[in-house]
């Protein structure tokens, strides 16, 4: 006796010929829908509204901290990743301790030891060599932006150092035999090929520092998130206050994302 193969239940026939719902995007269709609400309210409610005024320049400076933190941050990191793939001892050495230093440490703690013990401490150098300095002249805003350079740029120097690693020795190699020294052969040939393998991944790294640009609220710098705090605490307008601090920094990311997801594309068609 042979096995028969179980019976099939049969389709339902959709609605609308050629449509299939379960392919939809659901999800985008869920935040679409959300922000048009927030905004709506944004709009027509005036403890929204109120909070919204209150809140935009928090976005201004939460933009600007990750601007310069991010820029602060792949110069760090492409020297770090340099000296990680360097030959030379002490280079590889001073660039792992900073790595291996850096990502054990919680962001948040690094920011406040930055900010209340480093940038002290500096000062207090520059005062024994002859060099006044008030602390009081460091605002929060700039010891923010330095914390979080310093914290992302060990994440970068991981990026750029597997980016070099990345392309084939042969590629060194021949530029040696061409006569390019090491250094030229970095500029020339390696690194604008290794530039263009990690952008994707650098784009994904400053998404995530705009959300971490939240910590600077523990230095009480003015961003998106201290503002939050703010209006919570003076009107008591818990749910309206981080409705719109989230939708803020989900408008953001968003079209960051896109911006990257962008970026990924254009780096497959050069490829």
């Amino acid at each position: 006796m042979t096995n028969q193969p179980a019976p099939q239940a049969p389709e339902r026939p959709s609605l609308i010929p050629g449509f299939d719902a379960s392919k939809l995007p659901w999800w985008g269709i869920v935040l679409a829908l959300s922000g048009i609400a927030i905004t709506s309210l944004i709009l027509t409610d005036g403890d929204y509204r109120d909070t919204f005024i209150f809140l935009k320049d928090g976005v201004i400076t939460t933009l600007r901290i990750t601007l310069f933190s991010f820029v602060i941050a792949t110069i760090l990191g492409l020297l770090t990743g340099l000296a990680r793939v360097s030959s030379n001892p002490f280079f590889f050495n001073i660039s792992t301790l900073y790595v291996e230093t850096v990502r054990g440490i919680p962001l948040v703690v690094l920011l406040l030891y930055i900010a209340f013990a480093l940038v002290p401490l500096a000062i207090e150098v520059l005062a024994a060599i002859g060099i006044t300095v008030s602390i009081r002249s460091v605002p929060m805003e700039a010891r923010a932006i330095f914390a979080l350079a310093i914290g992302y740029g060990a994440y970068e120097g991981e990026v750029f150092r597997a980016g070099i690693q990345s392309i084939g020795k042969g590629q060194m190699e021949a530029a040696k035999a061409l006569g390019l020294g090491y250094a030229q052969a970095m500029r020339f040939v390696i690194l604008p090929q290794a530039v263009r393998r990690v952008l994707p991944p650098l784009g994904n790294d400053f998404i995530s520092l705009l959300k971490d640009s939240s910590l600077a609220t523990v230095l009480a710098v003015d961003e998106l998130t201290q503002l939050g705090r703010l209006r919570r605490a003076s009107t008591f307008r818990v749910l309206e206050t981080f409705n719109v601090v989230a939708f803020l920094y989900l408008a953001m990311t968003l079209v960051l994302s896109g911006g990257v997801r962008w970026l990924e594309q254009k780096m497959k068609i050069i490829e």
